[in-house]
C-alpha cells in the first residue's frame, strides 16, 4: 500500500491574466480580450484622477475579459477608495469648491468602491490581507493583495517609508500589490529605485510563486528571481538575490517595435518548461503595468501559466 505521506499533491496548470494601471482605459486590446485565463488580475491604478467615470470605465474593461474570476485592487490614483485622503483632499477643496460639485465627479465617501460591490459585474474587488479561491479548473489559489506604497505624494494607500508597512503575506501563491519591492522591476527612468523596502523584505521571507505589481510604468517585465538560502536577518535585494541563477523574462527594450508582441507576452513555468517554478526556491515578478510612452503608449500585457494545488 502507497504511503500518503510520500504521496506528490496533484497540482492543475493554470492561466493568470495580469494587468496594472490601466488609469481608465475602457477597453482592452482585442488580443488580450480574446485570450481566455482561469483568472485575470488588475494591480491597482484603475483611474488617473479617481473620477466615477473612470471608475466605470475600468469596470467595463474588466468586464471585457475572459476570465471566470477577476480580482481588483486599488492603487494611489485610486485615491477616494481611501477614505481618510478622500476626506482630506475634500475638506482641501471644499476652499474653493462647492460640496455637492467635488461629489458630483467623484462621489460621496465609498461610492467609487460600491460600484464594484454589485453582484452581477463578476470582479471582486480586494481589500488588503488573504483571500482564497476555488477556481473553475479546480485548482486553490491563495492571494495576498495590498494597495500600498511609499508615499511620494498625497496620493491614495501610501505610507512613509521611514514609518514602513506591514505587510502580512502568509501562505500566499499569488501576491499582487501595487507597488514592485524595493530592487525588482522598480526602476524609474532617472535610474532611481522606487520600490518598497519592507515589501522586499516581506517577500523575501515568505517567497511566493508569483508577485504581481505595476506602478512604475517605466518598470515594465518579468524577471524569475532565485533566492539565497539562508535568508538574511534584514532581506534586501543587494544580499539576497541569487543574480547568476536570476533570469530576466522580458523588458521594454525587448517588446518595443515587435509587433508579434507589443499587446500580450505569454510566459510558462509549469514542470518540464524551461523555468519551472518551485516553491521556495524562486518568484517569478512581472510588472504589468499598461499604461505606457509616446513610443508605446500601451504596454502588454501579461499571461501567466504556472502549476496551482489542486483544492480538496
Amino acid at each position: 500500500m502507497a504511503n500518503p505521506a510520500n504521496e506528490i499533491a496533484p497540482t492543475i496548470k493554470t492561466r493568470i491574466l495580469v494587468i496594472s494601471d490601466t488609469h481608465g482605459l475602457e477597453t482592452p486590446p482585442d488580443i488580450v480580450a480574446r485570450q481566455y485565463a482561469d483568472v485575470a488580475i488588475h494591480c491597482g491604478d484603475l483611474t488617473t484622477g479617481s473620477l466615477l467615470d473612470e471608475f466605470k470605465d475600468s469596470i467595463r474593461y474588466m468586464q471585457a475579459l475572459n476570465a471566470p474570476l477577476k480580482l481588483v485592487i486599488a492603487g494611489n490614483h485610486d485615491f477616494t477608495m481611501d477614505i481618510p485622503m478622500f476626506q482630506k483632499k475634500v475638506d482641501h477643496a471644499s476652499k474653493y469648491l462647492d460640496q455637492d460639485h467635488i461629489h458630483r465627479f467623484y462621489g460621496v465617501f465609498g461610492q467609487s468602491r460600491e460600484l464594484f460591490d454589485q453582484k452581477d459585474l463578476g470582479i471582486t474587488f480586494l481589500d488588503e490581507g488573504s483571500h482564497s479561491f476555488r477556481l473553475e479548473n479546480g485548482a486553490l489559489l491563495n492571494v495576498y493583495a495590498s494597495p500600498y506604497t511609499p508615499s511620494y505624494g498625497d496620493w491614495g494607500f501610501q505610507y512613509k517609508p521611514a514609518d514602513g508597512h506591514d505587510y502580512q503575506i502568509g501562505n500566499a501563491d499569488l501576491m499582487m500589490t501595487h507597488g514592485p519591492p524595493k530592487g525588482i522591476l522598480d526602476r524609474t527612468r532617472s535610474g532611481e529605485r522606487a520600490g518598497s523596502t519592507c515589501l522586499f523584505k516581506a517577500v523575501a521571507q515568505h517567497r511566493p510563486l508569483v508577485h504581481c505589481v505595476g506602478h512604475i510604468h517605466e518598470a515594465w517585465g518579468a524577471k524569475l528571481v532565485k533566492w539565497r538560502d539562508p535568508i538574511s536577518a534584514e532581506p534586501s535585494h543587494l544580499t539576497d538575490i541569487d543574480n547568476e541563477k536570476s533570469t530576466p523574462i522580458s523588458n521594454l527594450a525587448a517588446v518595443s517595435g515587435n509587433a508579434e508582441v507589443e499587446k500580450l507576452v505569454v510566459t510558462s513555468h509549469c514542470p518540464g518548461d524551461l523555468h519551472p517554478l518551485q516553491r521556495g526556491s524562486g518568484t517569478l515578478f512581472v510588472n504589468a503595468s499598461v499604461e505606457g510612452s509616446e513610443d508605446l503608449p500601451i504596454q502588454p500585457s501579461w499571461l501567466v501559466d504556472l502549476e496551482l494545488p489542486a483544492a480538496v
